[in-house]
């Protein structure tokens, strides 16, 4: 059992948040002018992890451009609770902003499952332009429906999986239990290989994995490292099967009562950090993999090309069975312009 300490410890970020967030409120509702205000920035990773370094990148810049305006708190680890959680806050507005998995979003937004569709994405280049072209705005422009202001998308990598038997062919996978997030298309697409799809909360996704509950999972690298899923799993392989972006939202009560040139500031900086945040991404994904292989306890190797093919294939009628969900004009404008970005690029 807790003690008081421990108590305190796990609800203090929590009691933080809601006091900022009412301060902000309660100067609103008295027409008193602050010089100074306080925002909440929510993301779920430690902070040694490139998401990480990309919100002081936000909070550095804004804090700046803003002559000291607006002070940018962070709460990483999902110290506010799970994205699930902080996704009804920021429609509340005691949470001002965040980087939220497009899988996390689904249960607001079902066209956001879109990125996460299996093989979409052929190379991190066609994703960015992918991403940041015409059917990325699409999709941030649809959560505005939601209560979200949608800038851009930020990411944590492609998804490799682990698992506690080697992985080879899609039927390796049969009868396994695999732990995904809360995502329907995720549960299916590990269903279509005949897995047993279990959504667990990423924080106990480590100890589901050394208790036996799964017996494997996917994630990016940086997850892997970060989470040192290594240490209870036995294999990695490197399938870049999927892709795990995050789309950087605002609560959009709260940034519809900036005024105008603050809006630009805070769309333009979410982006600049957005960028930046790729950059520290891709430069150490090397690095986590290496860490995972110095740790010395997991095999890594990557899918052939007819390994990687037999598992596109398995995967393929997901894409079929969330054509309605997500929309089939979307889904058809997004092969068209995948396809002509991997001629291009």
């Amino acid at each position: 059992m807790l003690n008081w300490k421990e108590i305190m410890m796990l609800t203090m970020p929590r009691v933080r948040a809601l006091a900022a967030s009412a301060a902000v409120l309660a100067l609103a509702s008295t027409g008193v002018a602050s010089a100074q205000t306080t925002l909440i920035f929510h993301h779920d990773l430690p902070e040694d992890s490139a998401q990480h370094q990309g919100a002081l990148h936000f909070k550095e810049l804004i804090e700046e451009r803003t002559d000291g305006a607006y002070v940018v708190d962070i709460y990483p680890n999902n110290e506010l609770g799970d994205d699930t959680e902080v996704i009804q806050q920021m429609q509340g507005g005691s949470v001002h902003m965040a980087p939220i998995p497009t899988a996390k979003l689904s249960g607001v937004e079902p066209a956001m499952q879109l990125a996460d569709l299996p093989f979409l994405f052929p190379s991190p280049e066609v994703t960015y332009e992918f991403l940041d072209g015409e059917v990325g705005d699409r999709l941030l422009e649809m959560m505005s429906a939601r209560g979200f202001y949608g800038v851009g998308f930020w990411e944590s990598g492609f998804k490799q999986m682990t698992c506690n038997a080697r992985i080879e062919e899609p039927d390796d996978f049969r009868g396994k239990d695999v732990r995904v997030m809360e995502s329907r298309l995720l549960i299916e697409q590990f269903r279509a290989l005949g897995a047993n799809a279990i959504p667990i909360a990423f924080s106990e996704t480590y100890s589901a994995l050394q208790q036996g509950v799964a017996d494997c999972q996917e994630n990016p690298i940086v997850s892997i490292a970060k989470m040192r899923f290594h240490e209870v799993q036995d294999y990695m392989v490197l399938s870049d099967h999927g892709y795990l972006g995050t789309a950087f939202l605002y609560s959009q009560v709260w940034f519809e009562t900036l005024p105008p040139e603050h809006q630009e500031i805070f769309r333009e900086t979410a982006l600049e950090a957005g960028a930046y945040q790729r950059e520290v991404s891709a430069s150490e994904q090397d690095r986590y993999l290496e860490e995972i292989r110095d740790y010395g306890s997991v095999e890594i190797y990557t899918l052939t090309d007819e390994q990687r093919e037999a598992f596109e294939a398995a995967m393929r009628p997901v894409h079929d069975s969330f054509r309605d969900e997500i929309g089939g004009d979307l889904m058809d404008m997004a092969y068209e312009e995948l396809e002509r970005l991997s001629e291009q690029l």
